[in-house]
């Protein structure tokens, strides 16, 4: 059954992405959104802290995956990990294939978003940046050489899920039976901001892009799927609850810049996301009927495709409107050509390429398309 809240909180997650990545290149203070609120411009406010999307798609990653794996499993001690990893292929490789191709294309080209930079002096060949795209490294290369390529930038959120994942199973198996694996999960949990804050500040962005740094969000995710599971009682005013912790949430995101409270705020942003699934298991098939809510649960059920390859669609429009040149006017033009371009495109890898190759992986390895 598709729990259609977690899609629309997947749909704000990846909304909140998209605007922090447009904003990076054109600053949008220069137009109407740069309405000044306490010292900040509306659109500073709107757009800096992106990341927290991030941490919102940390949670619900570990939310969703350690559910199915019980659901599909029993428990999880019985994981089968032939199942999970051929899951975890299908679903990641097609996309990741095609992404590297089109940046391989574009970069052999010569479009500048799309060619290795040396932006710590340090060249970085492109064959090194391939390798660690495919082997879930992309965040400490990052963090060692900075953002040697723009498009690929984006895996570092992807190698941060893929290396949890690797070992996700296996701890299952070896510590499911009792409360090994909850343990471990709440040493990550615990760590996660110790480690961000041996980082604070850092210009490499470890105390963002760190294995270390991330893996609370999912950790919880993980945690929350196990209590759910395990403790089925009704939550009394669900939807009071929802609305506090949206409050709260909205609250944290526009409190500081990440920057400035890393160490605790995204622990907080995960642990309030967390408590937003747990409500969202009550009446799991309620489909809101608004229009916003809709097109956020369709960006939600793309929000993978839309992710990886947003950015090609924003260096293509950077390649051809260099933003130290673009006037306020012409940005407002490219906001939303920006996001219809990345909904048609998204739309278009989902029907015909991801989900295609998805099934015929599953059904060709697993004998099943579920």
């Amino acid at each position: 059954m598709r729990n259609y809240k977690i899609d629309l909180l997947r749909g704000v997650s990846i909304l909140l992405v998209l605007i922090h990545h447009f904003n990076i290149p054109y600053k949008l203070q220069d137009t109407f959104l740069g309405i000044q609120i306490g010292g900040e411009s509306l659109s500073t406010l709107i757009a800096r802290n992106g990341n927290y999307g991030v941490t919102m798609f940390f949670v619900i990653s570990g939310f969703l995956i350690t559910q199915h794996s019980i659901q599909r499993s029993g428990s999880l001690a019985q994981i089968r990990l032939k199942d999970f990893y051929i899951r975890r292929i299908a679903r990641i490789l097609p996309c990741l294939v095609l992404l590297v191709a089109i940046v391989t294309v574009l970069g052999a080209l010569g479009v500048p978003p799309f060619i290795n930079q040396s932006p710590n002096g340090v060249e970085v060949s492109y064959a090194v940046t391939v390798l660690s795209a495919f082997s879930f490294w992309m965040n400490l290369l990052i963090i060692e050489y900075g953002w040697v390529n723009y498009a690929l930038g984006v895996l570092w959120s992807l190698s941060v899920e893929e290396v949890f994942y690797f070992a996700f199973p296996v701890l299952c198996l070896v510590l499911g039976r009792g409360k090994g694996f909850i343990a471990f999960l709440l040493i990550i949990i615990v760590y996660a901001p110790y480690f961000r804050a041996l980082h604070f500040g850092d210009a490499s962005g470890a105390y963002l892009y760190h294995y270390f740094s991330s893996f609370d969000g999912i950790a919880l995710g993980c945690l929350t799927a196990i209590y759910a599971q395990h403790f089925k009682a009704a939550i009394y005013t669900p939807k009071a609850i929802v609305v506090v912790t949206a409050f709260l949430m909205m609250a944290l995101y526009f409190y500081a810049p990440i920057k400035e409270v890393s160490t605790w705020a995204i622990s907080v942003f995960a642990l309030l996301t967390a408590l937003l699934l747990l409500c969202f298991q009550q009446n799991q098939n309620h489909k809101p009927i608004s229009f916003v809510a809709k097109g956020l649960i369709w960006m939600g059920q793309r929000s993978y495709e839309m992710y990886l390859f947003h950015l090609i669609v924003l260096g293509l429009i950077k390649a051809v409107y260099f933003p130290k040149e673009t006037l306020a006017a012409e940005k407002l033009m490219l906001l939303p050509l920006y996001f219809i371009t990345i909904f048609i495109l998204s739309w278009a890898i989902e029907k015909y390429y991801s989900v295609p190759l998805n099934v015929k992986i599953r059904r060709y390895c697993l004998g099943s398309s579920s």
